[in-house]
């Protein structure tokens, strides 16, 4: 078990290794960063040096922070992890963990989790993604809720958009949330259907929040 330094910053979640910061991206279905190697709870990962036309330069000049690359679903799916970040921790460990809250079932595509989230008394499937700054809801009906100012994202592939975003009342299990949603842009947007889901749900549920995440055991605790 390993007890890593967690910053959220400038909207960013970020572990910290070696001095240096990593997006923590469950998002990404590939790590990437300017080291050939990178070890972490003594397991060792090889990394290609981009992905998707993203490196660690592209990276920095998107999250407005320096980092040293991005670390997504092929390594963080090798651990349990537990994330505080009102205590500003991270405890991964190749052993499992367990956490009390409520449990989540999470579904996967491509080793990015998927769960079930209730809006309006509907379920919908969303894409869980630690590196997304906000959530994103694809229905029609996104225009109904209050309308909360335009944010400007980035996606691997794409770069960077701008979006009109919105405040949707959201449960995860029996656990709400208030949440800013925007909508994503064209063919981003529709490449959601590949995995049959409407949306996702972005960091702002882990803040100030002590949550499990065991993606070997497609399970979220929070």
């Amino acid at each position: 078990m390993t007890t890593l330094p967690l910053i959220f910053n400038h909207g960013h979640l970020f572990v910290k290794l070696n001095d240096d910061l990593w997006l923590f991206d469950t998002g990404a279905p590939t790590s990437f960063g300017a080291a050939e190697r990178l070890q972490i709870a003594d397991e060792t990962f090889s990394l290609s040096s981009r992905y998707f036309g993203l490196n660690t330069s592209t990276l920095s000049q998107y999250v407005g922070v320096e980092c040293a690359g991005l670390l997504g679903a092929d390594v963080l799916g090798r651990f349990d992890h537990i994330l505080d970040t009102k205590g500003a921790k991270l405890t991964i460990s190749k052993a499992e963990l367990s956490h009390e809250g409520q449990h989540i079932q999470l579904d996967g595509f491509m080793g990015i989790p998927i769960v079930a989230a209730s809006v309006g008394g509907s379920e919908y499937r969303m894409f869980f993604d630690t590196g997304a700054q906000i959530s994103y809801f694809q229905e029609d009906s996104l225009s109904d809720f209050p309308p909360a100012g335009s944010v400007t994202d980035f996606y691997p592939g794409v770069g960077q958009f701008q979006t009109e975003t919105h405040e949707v009342p959201l449960s995860l299990g029996e656990v709400s949330f208030l949440l800013r949603c925007g909508c994503l842009p064209g063919l981003l947007g529709a490449t959601l259907m590949m995995a049959n889901t409407q949306g996702i749900i972005g960091n702002q549920v882990l803040i100030d929040r002590v949550v499990g995440l065991f993606p070997r055991r497609g399970l979220l605790c929070i």
